[in-house]
């Protein structure tokens, strides 16, 4: 996996944010277009605008910003129900 320049962080780069924005924002004008008419022609615009910022996406190669914390070891607790019968 590479590495990425903020460990211990999950908040993601700035290019990112730029790519998932910009996917966002296309969703945002195909819904509007959608309640508005439909306007098909809109529709369009705001789905090209989701495959640009998914090529963005791809670009920046945003799934490398995913940090993967060490497996947690947590011990199990006991818990009894009210309605269990001890012997």
């Amino acid at each position: 996996m590479a590495e990425s320049a903020h460990q211990g962080s999950h908040g993601g780069s700035a290019k990112s944010w730029l790519a998932v924005t910009v996917i966002l924002i296309g969703f945002t004008v195909g819904g509007v277009a959608l309640t508005i008419g439909p306007d098909w022609f809109l529709f369009w615009v705001g789905a090209g605008i989701v495959a640009i910022g998914g090529l963005l996406a791809l670009a920046f190669d945003i799934f490398s910003d995913v940090i993967v914390d060490a497996p947690r070891d947590i011990p199990a607790l006991e818990h009894h129900s009210p309605f269990e019968q001890r012997h």
